[in-house]
């Protein structure tokens, strides 16, 4: 994510179309380094947050208040001293800074008309809000930075602002051809690094998009690129800046699946890739990136011991695994055992006494055969010996089978479990899956005393629209598996699944219709997207009416069996297929 100075450029163009001329109402202090000012203009009242947050530094139009102390801090008091009724006479992003500078008019304590400023410098760590005279003198800030925390500047009242040039960079609004060439391109650095460390405002993404317009390998050292390329990368670079300059921009996010990966305020080819979603303003692309990462984020915050729990099985059981294939290898001379037994008794009568081995014709093979023989033996007791060896070692195969198998399926069952952890998107499907993981005996379940009551977080299955108006629908998890198929589903309708890989069940209701080709295609989708290879170029998924899928006895949760089915290869994208909310 790169809150940079285009995203800034963006969103100062958008509080100027919205705000300008408008009254603060309201000022708030929700956190101790964020404010919410309510600003009505044209008859409407916006929420505008700004955090100086140093681990999340934002700035947009909001619709949330967020909880307010019961007592203002401080700066919200001065503040509201001071602004609020004011009126918001400009907004500017000052040479492509990371900077947003309010001019806000206010009458004073005798009533004349005067004049301050509020800056919100979105800087990372360096992240504040300064509320300034309009000779640039210093009224107090939100955060109070002294020369012992910072050699470059102290943000303290009294003191004059300004903003430190610590980069040395160029805005990028105004740099020529000439500068660019021998200065920007000029350093010993690749193409994208070269971008962004001489150019205020340009994030690595930025750059990175530049240089994949410029059709330019953006890790290629600047001392690589020819003349004309360096030209055409100029071009490209200048066009960029036109668009700034007449703000034309195009909000968007890119997607990878349903998690977002990036946003911007310009188009982003470089990620030609994801999934791109447009929006009308930066702040409606803020406030959705921010809430679906942070959701995405707590999921996986939350699933955490969920999938130790799984991990620490998953080891277990594939060493495990590993050890009884290995002992179940050894069984495998279990047969010659036996034949040098049946050969000792067939041909063991003509043996001198302590002969170290036996030759003779193998009668299963017509070949000759040595049987190695312990001379302190008699032939019999060396017989006795080799088919006790192979007694051992059969009862040891037959048991090892089993065990084997019963393995396999749990490494399968747990394997399972860790796909719907990655496709857990609510606390209630985590629910599930630690349900699940307490049936099977991985978590014990603790009841809390006789009086605790059971909280069982909902959560259905995905529920998608085919084109042809078709309902299919997802399970996220093996309970939610086995209540799709097994009850849920008719006889009549189709069921898919990914091949040989753990994933989810898609149920498609046919209502007995035939079902057109374009619905098998998006059902086949759902089911590759929804599975552990879901980031592969092709799964193969196999489809067949739920009447023949069937489960085993004491097979694990979501475990089917089927024959006679149909495949396919499909890519596991989801794009155009119409969830229903």
């Amino acid at each position: 994510m790169a809150f940079d100075g285009i995203v800034i450029s963006c969103l100062a163009w958008e509080l100027n179309e919205r705000l300008i001329d408008g009254r603060i109402n309201k000022i708030y202090q929700p956190e101790t380094d964020a404010l919410v000012l309510t600003i009505k203009n044209n008859r409407h009242n916006y929420r505008l947050l700004l955090s100086a947050s140093p681990s999340l530094p934002l700035a947009y139009i909001t619709e949330d208040s967020g909880t307010n102390p019961m007592v203002a801090p401080n700066f919200c008091m001065l503040l509201r001293k001071h602004i609020s009724g004011g009126r918001i006479a400009a907004i500017t992003q000052p040479d492509m800074e990371r900077i947003l500078k309010f001019e806000i008019e206010h009458l004073n304590e005798l009533g004349d008309l005067c004049t301050k400023f509020l800056i919100v410098e979105l800087m990372g760590k360096h992240s504040n809000i300064i509320f300034c005279q309009p000779d640039g003198t210093i009224i107090d800030s939100i955060k109070h930075i002294s020369l012992n925390v910072s050699s470059v500047r102290e943000v303290l009242p009294g003191r004059s602002y300004f903003v430190p040039n610590t980069m040395h960079k160029l805005n990028p609004l105004t740099v020529d051809s000439e500068t660019f060439m021998h200065t920007v391109l000029s350093k010993p650095l690749s193409t994208a690094k070269a971008l962004y460390t001489s150019l205020t405002g340009l994030s690595p993404l930025i750059s990175e998009e530049i240089c994949h317009r410029a059709s330019i390998d953006s890790s290629m050292s600047t001392s690589g690129l020819s003349d004309a390329e360096k030209l055409h990368l100029f071009g490209t670079f200048r066009r960029l800046m036109e668009d700034i300059e007449d703000h034309r921009f195009t909000p968007e996010i890119a997607y990878r699946g349903k998690e977002p990966v990036e946003f911007s305020a310009i188009g982003l080819s470089c990620y030609s890739d994801c999934r791109i979603q447009k929006f009308e303003t930066i702040s409606d692309v803020l406030r959705t990136y921010y809430a679906e990462k942070n959701a995405a984020t707590r999921i996986r915050q939350k699933s955490h011991d969920l999938r130790h729990v799984v991990g620490t099985a998953l080891d277990r059981t594939r060493k495990k695994y590993d050890l009884q294939i290995k002992q179940l290898k050894d069984t495998e001379k279990r047969e010659k055992y036996k034949i040098y037994g049946e050969m000792i008794n067939t041909y063991g009568y003509g043996l001198d006494e302590g002969a170290k081995s036996l030759s003779c014709i193998n009668y299963y093979t017509d070949k000759e055969i040595v049987v190695p023989l312990d001379p302190q033996l008699t032939p019999q007791e060396n017989s006795k010996k080799y088919f006790e060896r192979y007694g051992k070692l059969k009862r040891t195969f037959e048991a090892l089978t089993t065990l084997t198998e019963e393995t396999h399926e749990e490494l399968e069952h747990l394997d399972s479990v860790s796909t719907a952890l990655d496709l857990a998107q609510t606390e209630g499907d985590l629910a599930q899956i630690k349900e699940e993981l307490i049936q099977s005996g991985y978590i014990k379940r603790h009841t809390g005393g006789k009086n605790a009551k059971k909280q069982k977080l909902a959560s259905p299955p995905l529920h998608y629209l085919s084109s042809d108006g078709y309902h299919m629908y997802v399970g996220k998890n093996n309970l939610q598996n086995e209540e799709l198929t097994f009850k849920f589903a008719s006889g009549g309708d189709w069921w898919f699944h990914a091949k040989g890989i753990p994933g989810s069940h898609v149920i498609v209701k046919s209502t007995g219709d035939e079902l057109p080709d374009r619905t098998f295609e998006e059902a086949a989708r759902l089911a590759a997207y929804y599975s552990k290879n879901r980031n592969s170029e092709k799964v193969e998924i196999d489809y067949i009416q739920r009447k023949h899928v069937k489960k085993p006895n004491a097979g694990k949760p979501g475990f089917v069996i089927y024959h006679t089915n149909y495949s396919m290869m499909i890519e596991p994208d989801i794009e155009g297929i119409e969830p229903v909310k």
